[in-house]
């Protein structure tokens, strides 16, 4: 598409849900004029293409890790692949959860998505994943939090917890002072801060100490889930990545049993921990764990996940465009707002299984699927 056409987009454009989480602001078309959304025809418009569907903002992948795959940091080819893989899928919003690569020469390219970085992990030393975090004692933890602060994009990622060897299970990472510091210090900064969670005892600590969301959140319980509620923290269950419990509990099991005991009663539960918790109202948003152990492109997947776990469609959508961009200070289909949207062949209210595949991806205004 040239820089100087006009896009009509007709059909039903999906723009936004009330507070009761119904999408009710839903309207015919709209145009799309120097890359940008318009609900009012332009005038004397020569190149003009139409195209027709069911249309959301571009949806929001708000747990993957461009740059990053099993070993660690990847070059910018793969890192560009995975963005591109991304892409296809609709998600043309990233919040990066943590990445030992250097991904910002991404947002110098208008046919990739916008990626809102968390730094690099932090993590306990010898207590996480080679390759992928700095790892360090609770007494760095501060100067590390306010390192990453000021390299991210708002955002700062902890790993909360990982399994302790010498315990044999998951174990909190980090004493309440230092998280509780290193929450205080990113604030200042002007960071939201999220960590890795599994387990049940990291949460209420986490939580008290400041935290804005947690990944995971396996170990939500009805104790914890009201404080959750009651301070507004937000999770991302990653229910895609929760679904290979089984498999790494079956790796683990003969060296620690106690752990692969407990990922699977963690898997098991799961997708009544996700209802439990927006039964009570914690926010909830998507995301895939992607970059790590798992390819990218699975937002529609995730979103299929939240609905088979008993959250309401539109509700479910929503953690993946209207909500999941508001929570990340990005707009979605508002006047003047960059076009970043997705068509859909069918409602996806109706049949959210239609997210895995996009009809037409529009991107900073241009087609780009």
């Amino acid at each position: 598409m040239r820089d100087s056409a006009v896009l009509h987009i007709k059909g039903r454009v999906l723009v936004g849900p009330d507070a009761g989480g119904l999408a009710e602001d839903v309207r015919d078309e709209l145009w799309v004029v120097d890359g940008r959304i318009t609900y009012e025809r332009p005038g004397a418009a020569r190149d003009v293409r139409t195209i027709e569907g069911w249309v959301l903002p571009g949806l929001v992948d708000a747990h993957c890790h461009v740059g990053l795959d099993p070993h660690g940091a990847v070059d910018d080819s793969t890192s560009e692949k995975q963005a591109l893989t991304e892409r296809e899928a609709g998600a043309l919003l990233l919040r990066d959860a943590g990445s030992p690569a250097d991904t910002r020469w991404i947002d110098d390219r208008e046919d990739l998505p916008r990626i809102i970085r968390a730094g690099r992990h932090i993590a306990r030393t010898k207590r996480y994943i080679r390759n992928y975090a700095h790892e360090i004692e609770p007494e760095e933890l501060v100067a590390y939090v306010a390192r990453e602060a000021r390299r991210g994009d708002g955002w700062v990622k902890l790993v909360g917890d990982w399994i302790d060897r010498e315990v044999g299970d998951l174990a909190a990472c980090w004493p309440r002072a230092q998280a509780e510091a290193a929450i205080a210090e990113a604030h200042r900064l002007g960071a939201r801060v999220t960590a890795h969670c599994f387990a049940e005892e990291t949460l209420a600590p986490l939580v008290e100490a400041g935290i804005d969301c947690v990944e995971h959140a396996t170990g939500l319980t009805e104790e914890t889930i009201p404080l959750f509620a009651e301070r507004g923290v937000a999770i991302v269950p990653t229910l895609v990545n929760i679904a290979t419990f089984p498999d790494l509990a079956k790796g683990g099991e003969k060296k620690f049993p106690r752990w692969a005991d407990h990922m699977r009663r963690l898997h098991e539960r799961r997708y009544d921990t996700v209802r439990a918790a927006y039964d009570a109202g914690v926010p909830i948003y998507t995301g895939t764990d992607a970059g790590g152990s798992l390819p990218h492109g699975l937002v529609g997947l995730e979103v299929a996940e939240l609905v088979k776990a008993g959250i309401p469609a539109t509700a479910a959508l929503s953690a993946a465009t209207w909500g999941a961009r508001a929570w990340l200070g990005r707009p979605g289909l508002t006047e003047g707002a960059p076009a970043d949207l997705v068509v859909y062949e069918s409602d996806p209210r109706a049949d959210v299984r239609v997210l895995t595949a996009p009809r037409r991806v529009v991107l900073r205004g241009r087609v780009v699927g």
